[in-house]
């Protein structure tokens, strides 16, 4: 298991392709799918220092607050409410360049100004989401949504 991460300075493209592969590092053999699932948050942080990087799972009808690194969060979110709780209802990944514009967003942080959120899709249905919120207008594209979305392909959900 890879212990120290190696942060790289290149392009959004070349940092995810160093990231990737240290991120299979460090979940491979690994069991525990909480610990996997603060790894991959904490690698993210680290590589990218977006101000909010986490996981909602969905629990009895809810997402529910999961491993994340960041601020503190909401910890209960309703299916079609906000980002997470839209792109969990329609099972698609949402990128939102301006959250002030998006209907009923739920400001967890002041700070968070675009977001991109990914759902977690097993057996045809959504066991999670993948949260990422930026201090920056239009931080996210379709790079990261490949990047992001290759990434939670790798977690073993039981």
């Amino acid at each position: 298991m890879a212990e120290d991460l190696k942060i790289n300075q290149g392009t959004k493209i070349e940092n995810y392709k160093t990231l990737i592969p240290q991120i299979v590092a460090l979940i491979d053999g690994e069991p525990d799918l909480i610990a996997n699932l603060a790894n991959i948050a904490a690698s993210l942080k680290e590589q990218f220092g977006w101000l909010w990087v986490g996981f909602y799972l969905v629990k009895e009808q809810e997402l529910v607050l999961g491993p994340f690194q960041g601020p503190v969060a909401c910890t209960r979110i309703k299916k079609g409410r906000g980002v997470c709780g839209t792109s969990w209802q329609q099972a698609k990944t949402l990128i939102v360049p301006d959250v002030e514009k998006f209907p009923g967003h739920i400001a967890c942080s002041s700070l968070s100004r675009s977001e991109i959120v990914i759902p977690v899709i097993r057996r045809n249905e959504v066991v999670a989401v993948l949260d990422v919120d930026s201090t920056a207008l239009d931080a996210f594209d379709a790079a990261d949504k490949e990047y992001l979305e290759h990434t939670i392909s790798l977690i073993e959900w039981h």
